[in-house]
């Protein structure tokens, strides 16, 4: 029953739940609607960082291009797909990828000015929220319940992958007589049991590190072709996973945070002053991090794992955060994009 319940508040958590219904109903609303005024002000989930290019993508297809050329500001660009963008990705300043729902994708090749589609299925009916690239070529495209898929041309073809090993093992162990005795039902139970995958990142040493539902943690050596589970130190959902230069740290549900060292063997949680769930992360210069979340929590946390919180937006929750090139501070969220001063 707990691991029903905490499955179901992640999967909330991913859905856009501040779309209105029409929106989300209607995948074939014009796209030269999408320049709005006021979109830098509706819900943007993620923003991405490289070199001098910096890009934030929300619902609706919006995605958002920082100018840092003439006066700094934001501004918005045409989107291919009004589906609600989950995550943006750049291996070099110049190309990029963004995923979202209906298993969006889309694709930059000139630092987020302009966008092609690459990939669009709405019968697939799960969103993706992240995406890594290991180099310009070869990538990786993950969502919920477990919705896998992997490139190896840029993009021109997305291959679905079912990763087993990422399975619970009664869930193992049901599939396997499912499968003996009902094809049809083992591909439908197939299809929803594996959880919730909601972050990927490469790690220095070449391994790569996947957080998700119910408290997974799973290692690749071969980028993602195979996983291992690491050992369960929490059972709600992880939403975020980021290295530093001596550690590890997970975090998700109900301001729940923990950091091991880079072998990721022992993990110590550390304490927050609040309980709201944990969304954006960025290392601060010098050791730490600065997390937001829920509740429009911003804190920082120091190499010692001491915590303080620096601000509460009420009414609002905060999703993402980043640096620009010139070392401002920008933090994304139900209320669009704002500077943090």
């Amino acid at each position: 029953m707990l691991s029903s319940m905490l499955r179901f508040m992640s999967f909330w958590l991913l859905i856009p739940s501040l779309l209105p219904l029409s929106v989300m109903a209607n995948g074939s609303q014009s796209l030269n609607r999408q320049i709005q005024p006021l979109a830098i002000k509706s819900v943007i989930v993620d923003i991405a960082v490289k070199g001098n290019t910096m890009v934030a993508v929300g619902e609706r297809g919006h995605v958002f291009v920082f100018n840092n050329q003439e006066v700094s500001q934001w501004h918005q660009v045409v989107s291919p797909t009004v589906a609600h963008l989950t995550k943006v990705f750049f291996i070099t300043p110049q190309i990029g990828w963004a995923v979202g729902h209906d298993a969006t994708i889309i694709h930059t090749r000139d630092g987020g000015l302009t966008w092609q589609l690459q990939m669009s299925s709405p019968e697939v009916e799960k969103p993706l929220l992240d995406i890594l690239f290991f180099d310009e070529l070869n990538g990786v495209a993950i969502g919920a319940y477990g919705l896998f898929y992997r490139t190896n041309n840029a993009g021109k073809d997305w291959i679905a992958e079912y990763h087993e090993t990422l399975l619970v093992t009664e869930d193992v162990t049901y599939l396997a007589e499912l499968k003996a005795e009902d094809e049809a039902l083992y591909l439908s139970e197939r299809s929803i049991l594996l959880p919730h995958l909601n972050r990927v990142i490469a790690m220095k040493d070449g391994r790569v590190l996947m957080v998700g539902e119910l408290g997974l943690m799973s290692v690749s050596k071969d980028r993602g072709r195979h996983w291992q589970k690491l050992d369960v130190i929490y059972e709600g959902s992880l939403f975020n996973v980021i290295e530093s230069e001596e550690s590890v740290y997970v975090m998700g549900l109900r301001g729940h945070l923990f950091q091991a060292a880079l072998n990721l063997r022992h993990w110590t949680k550390i304490p927050l002053p609040i309980d709201s769930t944990i969304h954006g992360v960025m290392l601060q210069h010098g050791g730490g991090l600065r997390v937001v979340g829920n509740g429009g929590g911003v804190l920082d946390i120091n190499a010692s794992g001491e915590s303080e919180l620096v601000m509460l937006r009420q009414g609002e929750n905060l999703v993402s955060i980043a640096e620009d090139p010139q070392g401002h501070i920008w933090i994304a969220g139900t209320k669009g994009l704002f500077e943090l001063k």
